[in-house]
């Protein structure tokens, strides 16, 4: 069984101003400060099967995994998928128009696939835990920029 993560943020903007802020590679480091380097794959526009290797700061040290772009309606839903330690994870950001707004929708995924991974999954919840820490931050820096506000400085 897959441990879930869900988190959902309100933001002061429209779904597509929202989503573009998710999904605009070139920007992200300065968007989500987290995020320290983003190397683009794949040729083209980002899309559903762009290929992407993300590097940042995880439980104090630098951690970089590739991911694909599973699913993607621009202004609506964007899902990542990768693998990581063992363990299969999909991540669907969900857009929604809420009165002047939109209502973001985040669901992850945690499938463990190798011995180890299923072995050490019964401390998975303390995993999902500091995802979700990580993830409400991102969601804050993204809640920011479409706002037109700054997301946090990079800490170093």
């Amino acid at each position: 069984m897959a441990t879930v993560c869900e988190i959902v943020k309100q933001v002061s903007a429209s779904p597509e101003r929202v989503f573009a802020v998710c999904t605009d590679f070139a920007n992200i480091t300065a968007n989500i400060p987290s995020i320290k380097k983003m190397e683009i794959l794949t040729p083209g526009p980002v899309g559903k099967g762009t290929r992407f290797r993300e590097t940042r700061v995880m439980f104090g040290k630098e951690a970089t995994e590739t991911m694909e772009i599973a699913d993607f309606v621009p202004g609506r839903s964007v899902s990542i998928s990768g693998f990581s330690c063992g363990t299969r994870f999909l991540t669907r950001f969900d857009f929604h128009s809420e009165g002047s707004g939109t209502r973001v929708e985040m669901k992850m995924e945690f499938t463990p696939e190798t011995l180890f991974a299923k072995l050490m999954s019964p401390l998975g919840w303390l995993m999902a835990g500091s995802m979700k820490k990580v993830i409400e931050q991102d969601l804050d820096d993204v809640k920011a920029v479409a706002e037109g506000r700054k997301a946090r400085p990079a800490k170093a």
